[in-house]
């Protein structure tokens, strides 16, 4: 059996696909460490996504929208984050409470993370643990959140 492969042409244009709530958590967080503006675009609008939206407003991230899709996120650098007047409530978030354990344990303000009472509850030992083994200060709560 004999294939011949011929090339294509170039590619141009635009492919929009649904929100994703995992990159949408991120966007917001690389946008924020980052320097400058960052626009994203299939920003996917749900709580968990708003509580890391409202968690890095709070620490002093300018983010315009989200306004059906769009966001624009002003970064601060890396150490361009403020600390926050009053503990980061992530609602239910599992994803936020995890990945800003990460993320902010290697600034140099203290910070409460808490949410609702399902999040409050759940066990955090598989990211405390490294961390800690990493140098950082975590207090958790029985357990639970940091």
């Amino acid at each position: 059996m004999e294939f011949k492969l011929m090339p294509g042409g170039a590619i141009a244009g635009e492919v929009r696909v649904p929100g994703d709530k995992s990159i949408s958590h991120r966007c917001i967080m690389l946008g924020a460490l980052a320097e400058g503006t960052t626009r994203v675009s299939g920003f996917l609008e749900g709580a968990d996504a708003l509580a890391t939206v409202a968690a890095f407003r709070e620490m002093g991230v300018q983010i315009e929208g989200p306004d059906n899709g769009k966001v624009i996120i002003h970064g601060v650098g890396m150490w361009g984050l403020k600390a926050p007047r009053a503990a980061l409530d992530l609602g239910n978030s599992g994803t936020s409470i995890r990945l800003l354990s990460g993320l902010l344990a290697g600034q140099l303000f203290d910070t409460e993370l808490t949410g609702d009472t399902s999040l409050r509850g759940r066990p955090m030992g598989r990211v405390i643990d490294p961390l800690s083994l990493m140098g950082a200060d975590i207090q958790g709560q029985e357990g639970g959140r940091p």
